[in-house]
């Protein structure tokens, strides 16, 4: 992951975007994916508990069901702890990924595009699809990011 801060008296992780920035280069803002990517595993979860406890002689099928959306939590719970969306006032840094990284590093005077597309159920809860286009045909896709119209006003707030 990151390096331990120095400076603090208790140690904690320095994000991708702050071990990675350039000499005077500053975040000016910061997005996370938003809380949706854990809506399957916890219904599931929610009809395990009913199974269990509300279905008389179902219990094996309630463990079942249970062990699964615990199964199914992981993937999101390491989404979540691994992706992070930065904006400077040089670049738009994405990092993804634990084991197998992705990264997309582009300065800002090379942003051609930013789109966002958010269904009616993003719109309510406040995600949606970002799209990224760059000069030499970069074109990168991130989904179920948490406020995208802010993120997207931050990086043309930082082009202008």
């Amino acid at each position: 992951m990151g390096r331990r801060c120095a400076d603090s008296l208790e140690p904690r992780v320095v994000s991708y975007i702050d071990d990675n920035l350039l000499p005077g280069e500053q975040v000016v803002y910061r997005a996370r994916l938003h809380w949706i990517i854990f809506a399957r595993p916890v219904l599931l979860l929610i009809v395990g508990v009913v199974l269990f406890l509300v279905v008389p002689g179902v219990p094996v099928v309630g463990g079942v069901v249970l062990l699964a959306g615990f199964l199914l939590l992981v993937p999101p719970f390491v989404a979540a702890r691994t992706t992070e969306f930065g904006v400077t006032n040089k670049r738009v840094i994405v990092k993804t990924g634990l084991i197998r990284r992705r990264t997309l590093e582009l300065l800002l005077r090379q942003v051609e595009a930013i789109a966002v597309d958010q269904s009616l159920t993003g719109r309510v809860l406040g995600f949606g699809s970002i799209t990224l286009t760059g000069t030499g045909g970069v074109r990168e896709v991130f989904h179920r990011v948490r406020d995208p119209l802010e993120l997207r006003r931050r990086i043309q707030g930082q082009t202008v």
